[in-house]
């Protein structure tokens, strides 16, 4: 594969800013509503179905990834953003007005639907107009906004619940929207490919069924028990099909070339592991904090922003030290930055400090921001035009699904170990974060179900130390070369 770009684009200045606006509004979507959550769920009840508010956005956002992926390539980049931005702002605008919450949830699927343009586009459009060299530094300044969404999303969110209405916090990305849209109509000069082809439909359709009910069965295995087997073999089957089918294809969703390429191989397994690691500190860092430390949720949220400030500031300088090493030194480093802080987690106890556990986010959130910028810049350099969109959108995919996928995992050897550990107690867990409960218990029990539940994350941890060594050895597949 060779490259392109469009490098010759005047007010490539503008073009990043409207990609960097269309980046903070996806990425301060995900901190704000988790912020405004208790004071919606207060008002519209239906607390049971809490988890799905989160769940069917991750769902529809993944589901969507690669076939936006696929458009931006045949319909060109432009229009693909526009139709996903106007579905996710309209999915927006109609969560502020869900009379329940099953409405919520259904608006929320729709958002997913839409954001699911937002995070590959905003990085195809950037590859279009910005040199193999340039990108590198630029993808660093798109990773930044999630460091400055990670502040300012709970701020804002608590700060909009306290003197508003909670629907405020879905339709504060209208605007950010709507500008960014204009911005890119105005500056970004569309050119597509050569491709002519119509969507895979067939294919489609297979994709959409096999990360559905994957996706499901991995989300909600607990809650639906025997049944996530169930799925589990849908998704096989499906994903069987949809081999299949795009074997015979003519305009493969996955063009074969894609995964004849080593870089783009190694690069989707290497965001599948990042996805994956990142959930042991993502999901599970805050139950210890609250849980064995006894600590605050201001605390636990402090602690986790330490992982979104490390991802961009390692992002960035992932940039200029491949320019100077190669892909494989600067993906190596990351990984090691990755094993390094997740085995930090690993020398966590019951008496450390809160400053303890936000270093070990932070080196986790460098290592992740390294190697993640470092595999998506060498797959997009290794790619034609008309196949960017596919490759840079099935990267995103794999984090996606290695996030879903080590949430299962972790989530399954947490409760493994604690069934095993303290059969007697229904929820040790929940006994812990739950102030009254833990007032409840004597000293002694105390102290007993903190040592077994903080023995159990420590498994998960170890887990995501293992998770952490195979970056390393997929980092080791990445060309040792610089952008060029």
């Amino acid at each position: 594969m060779t490259e392109t770009a469009q490098t010759g684009v005047s007010h490539r200045h503008w073009i990043l800013i409207a990609a960097m606006l269309a980046m903070f509004m996806a990425a301060i979507e995900v901190t704000i509503v988790a912020t405004a959550m208790p004071t919606i769920v207060a008002e519209l009840g239906g607390f049971s179905q809490f988890g799905w508010v989160f769940s069917v956005y991750l769902l529809t956002q993944a589901v969507s990834v690669p076939l936006y992926g696929r458009l931006a390539d045949l319909w060109g980049r432009k229009l693909v953003f526009f139709i996903g931005t106007s579905l996710f702002l309209l999915g927006s605008v109609l969560c502020g007005f869900a009379p329940g919450m099953g409405w919520l949830i259904l608006f929320r699927a729709i958002q997913g639907l839409g954001a699911g343009a937002i995070m590959p586009l905003t990085a195809i459009i950037i590859a279009d107009v910005y040199s193999p060299k340039e990108r590198a530094g630029i993808q660093g300044w798109l990773s930044s906004v999630w460091g400055v969404a990670a502040v300012v999303g709970p701020l804002t969110g608590a700060w909009i619940v306290a003197h508003f209405s909670w629907a405020l916090v879905f339709w504060v990305n209208v605007p950010v929207g709507l500008i960014s849209m204009l911005m890119l109509a105005r500056w970004f000069p569309e050119s597509r490919g050569e491709a002519k082809q119509k969507l895979n439909l067939g294919g489609s359709a297979w994709l959409m069924l096999t990360v559905s009910a994957l996706l499901t069965a991995l989300l909600q295995a607990q809650l639906l028990g025997k049944w996530a087997f169930a799925l589990a073999g849908v998704a096989l089957l499906a994903g069987w099909m949809l081999v299949r089918h795009e074997k015979r294809a003519a305009a493969p969703l996955f063009p074969l070339l894609l995964w004849r390429s080593r870089t783009v191989v190694a690069g989707n397994l290497g965001n599948l592991i990042i996805g994956a690691a990142m959930m042991g500190i993502s999901a599970f860092l805050p139950t210890w904090i609250q849980g064995v430390n006894g600590g605050t949720p201001l605390q636990a949220g402090s602690a986790l922003a330490m992982m979104s400030i490390g991802w961009p500031i390692a992002s960035t300088l992932s940039g200029r030290l491949m320019l100077g090493t190669s892909y494989r030194f600067t993906a190596q480093l990351g990984s090691l930055l990755l094993i390094a802080g997740t085995a930090l987690l690993l020398t966590l106890h019951a008496d450390s400090s809160i400053g303890h556990a936000g270093f070990a986010a932070f080196v986790i959130g460098a290592g992740m921001g390294m190697s993640s910028t470092t595999f998506l810049i060498a797959v997009q350099n290794s790619a034609d035009y008309e196949v960017r969109g596919i490759c840079t959108a099935s990267v995103m995919f794999s984090r996606l699904l290695g996030s879903a996928a080590g949430t299962a995992i972790m989530g399954a050897v947490l409760n493994f170990n604690l069934a095993q550990r303290l059969p007697q107690h229904g929820d040790p867990v929940q006994q812990l974060m739950a102030q009254a409960q833990r007032e409840a218990l004597t000293q002694e029990e105390l102290q007993h179900i903190i040592g077994e539940v903080a023995a159990s994350l420590h498994w998960v941890f170890a887990v995501s130390v293992a998770i952490a060594f195979a970056s390393l050895v997929v980092a080791r597949a990445i060309p040792a070369k610089k952008p060029e």
